[in-house]
């Protein structure tokens, strides 16, 4: 995981919790009052179908900021694979926090769980060879650091953060700079140390970008056997990525080139959420 999420996670789970609970709860939640504030409760949550955990700082959180007398169980972790009807944790403590926290703690929950359930699927489909599978900067606004963080809990890793770590020089920035050499020395003039990428779309792009000392070399849907060619013509000299229109049928092909890493935007951006359900007992 890039030093930049262990360093900043902790107080992004916090902020993350802050506005969810804000966004839910509000001035109140006035459905709770109806249950006596002295009345203590407990229940067990689980997942009604197979799936990679993930989200387990996000609940805790939830029900810390609502109310520290509540005690959570966890009788999995993160990265652990479950399966259906799982208990996969438990809470005691009184009942309107239980039932206020709910659903803020579910939708962290389910949402990062399915994130690492996807790319724990797409890791198990290139096992054997060492492409690295990487996310895109296609997140959920807010939830970016939340998501990378559960695409390493899946068995993936992560491509550049935000727009500040690292260079991506596509095609626009190249015909804005004048040219594939002009764009990687400006870059490496504007942030010495920082990785500088470029994106390519022929064999003849790719030489350009080996000639101008690029760090890493994004193959843009070219076919298969230029991908095997680029492993060749490069020997080393760069980090090869593939990157477009990658899919299921297509992933352990690929992987199979040579590339050093593929990228792939449906690791983040559409999952469906992982079923789970609380049950309450008073």
């Amino acid at each position: 995981m890039p030093n930049l999420i262990l360093a900043d996670l902790g107080a992004e789970i916090e902020a993350n919790v802050r506005r969810a609970l804000r966004e839910d709860i509000g001035s109140g939640d006035i459905t709770a009052q109806l249950i006596p504030a002295e009345r203590l409760a407990q229940a067990s949550i689980i997942t009604r179908e197979d799936a990679v955990v993930c989200g387990t700082a996000w609940v805790d959180a939830v029900f810390r900021q609502l109310d520290p007398r509540v005690a959570v169980h966890w009788h999995v972790a993160d990265g652990e694979r479950v399966s259906a009807n799982q208990v996969l944790f438990s809470l005691e403590g009184p009942a309107r926090a239980l039932l206020s926290g709910e659903r803020s703690a579910l939708n962290f929950l389910q949402s990062l769980s399915a994130v690492a359930t996807r790319c724990q699927h797409f890791a198990d489909l290139v096992q054997g060879t060492q492409v690295k599978l990487l996310d895109t900067r296609k997140t959920l606004p807010g939830l970016r650091l939340a998501q990378k963080y559960a695409v390493t809990q899946g068995g993936c890793h992560n491509h550049r953060i935000g727009l500040y770590d690292a260079f991506l020089i596509k095609e626009n920035h190249i015909a804005a700079c004048g040219g594939i050499a002009q764009a990687i020395s400006a870059a490496h003039g504007i942030a010495p140390g920082k990785p500088v990428e470029v994106e390519v779309e022929s064999l003849e792009e790719l030489q350009q970008a080996l000639d101008a000392d690029a760090d890493i070399i994004m193959l843009d849907e070219l076919s298969l056997d230029d991908m095997r060619k680029a492993v060749a013509i490069t020997a080393g000299r760069a980090k090869l990525e593939a990157s477009g229109g990658i899919n299921e049928s297509t992933l352990r092909t690929i992987a199979e080139t040579g590339v050093d890493y593929i990228s792939i935007g449906s690791l983040t951006k559409d999952v469906k959420a992982i079923d789970l359900s609380m049950r309450l007992s008073l």
